[in-house]
């Protein structure tokens, strides 16, 4: 029964990525049928990642409430419900309507099974769980495509092929997901008990949260992973066209690599989970992500910029899910789901505000810059996950009667 939910935990995960990427995919297609301003889907963004935040801050209470497994179907089934209304809408306004359960639906799934796996399974799951959610991140536009050829290559079907078909296929696979979670209820309630004893202690505020020993310091740091993650995605192109001269279709071609190495080093760190901790595979991504900008920075040959690109793809790969899967023994099991909810909020919210604080600075100096500020996400994050790290062993010492540094 274990690996059962297991397997549907790891379902869950690929569902999670298929609409994260589509918005982005789609939106070529959708802005000139729309008629609005190509900057718009910035808006409809901006207002699923915020609406991501608030649910991820909530996610424990409702967890406490209702329960890992019932918090997931339904999220499933609000995300599912929202990509419905995106595969029915014409209107820009519609859009943003559909952005608030599309995003409310997001947050709390992905703190709760989160929260869920860092405490009932091992390291490795957690690695492979995140490289699944890369592979429906890359499926998701991969439908998407297939759906906005078909509209040019048969126009006999009337219009029945586009976005809107791509938006309502990714719906129709939410729908048979949250039926399977519907149905796999009383496994999470046989695996997962109540929770861990969260039921037995009040929720902490936010507040509270914050005064906890290496609590601040690991919020930052995941601000920076994102913020390092999303930026490197976002406007690597950008810096290979301009910085580097390279041509547009190339530069291109050449960022899936950082994605490649994402994938790919989670995968096979799930494996090195089996003879490393998370501490010491954390330290290992921010070496190997270092070590790439550098390359990347550096370089001027295709061979050097591709190995950069693929370093810092194996880099990141094992600091997000590392550091969520140390929760629970940072903090304790007690307060892992509302530490878990905060930690992702600070993770959205990196991902939201540095890329364009980023490509704003770059615009208005010089796209040089760019590599610059991937250093220095790189260098703040090893700096707060170690400070974080001290303050830990400072508390435990302290309650073991210990020194305190």
């Amino acid at each position: 029964m274990v690996q059962l939910l297991l397997a549907i935990i790891y379902i869950s995960f690929i569902s999670l990525g298929l609409p994260d990427s589509l918005l982005g995919s789609a939106w070529p297609v959708m802005y000139q049928e729309l008629g609005v301003p190509i900057s718009y889907a910035g808006i409809i963004s901006m207002m699923i990642t915020g609406c991501t935040i608030i649910s991820s801050l909530f996610s424990n209470r409702l967890v406490r409430r209702l329960g890992t497994g019932l918090i997931t179907m339904i999220s499933v089934a609000m995300t599912a419900m929202a990509l419905l209304g995106f595969s029915v809408s014409h209107s820009f306004f519609l859009l943003c309507l559909w952005a608030i359960p599309y995003g409310l639906g997001a947050g709390s799934v992905d703190a709760a099974l989160n929260n869920f796996v860092a405490l009932h399974y091992k390291a490795r799951h957690m690695s492979w769980l995140h490289c699944f959610w890369g592979i429906g991140a890359a499926l998701g536009p991969y439908i998407m495509g297939i759906c906005l050829t078909r509209q040019w290559a048969a126009p006999a079907l009337g219009g029945t092929w586009g976005w809107n078909r791509g938006y309502g296929t990714i719906a129709v696979i939410q729908v048979v997901l949250a039926m399977v979670l519907m149905l796999s209820l009383p496994l999470w309630k046989r695996n997962g008990q109540r929770e861990a004893g969260q039921i037995d202690t009040p929720p902490l505020r936010v507040k509270q949260l914050l005064r906890l020993p290496g609590a601040r310091p690991i919020m930052i740091a995941f601000f920076c992973y994102c913020s390092l993650e999303m930026t490197t995605g976002l406007w690597g192109s950008s810096y290979l066209v301009m910085g580097k001269g390279m041509l547009p279709e190339a530069a291109a071609s050449f960022i899936s690599l950082f994605y490649f190495g994402i994938t790919v080093g989670r995968f096979f760190s799930g494996f090195l989970a089996a003879r490393w901790d998370s501490k010491q595979l954390i330290r290992l991504g921010q070496g190997l992500a270092a070590v790439g900008i550098l390359l990347f920075m550096m370089s001027s040959g295709r061979l050097g910029l591709s190995l950069g690109l693929v370093m810092i793809g194996l880099g990141c790969a094992p600091i997000y899910p590392g550091l969520l899967h140390q929760t629970p023994e940072r903090f304790g099991k007690q307060v892992s789901g509302a530490i878990m909810g905060l930690q992702m909020a600070c993770a959205y919210v990196g991902s939201t505000l540095s890329p364009p604080l980023v490509g704003f600075f770059v615009d208005k100096v010089n796209v040089t810059w760019y590599p610059y500020f991937l250093i220095l996400f790189v260098m703040v994050m090893i700096f707060m996950v170690e400070y974080s790290n001290v303050n830990l062993v400072s508390a435990k010492a302290a309650e073991q009667g210990g020194f305190q540094c």
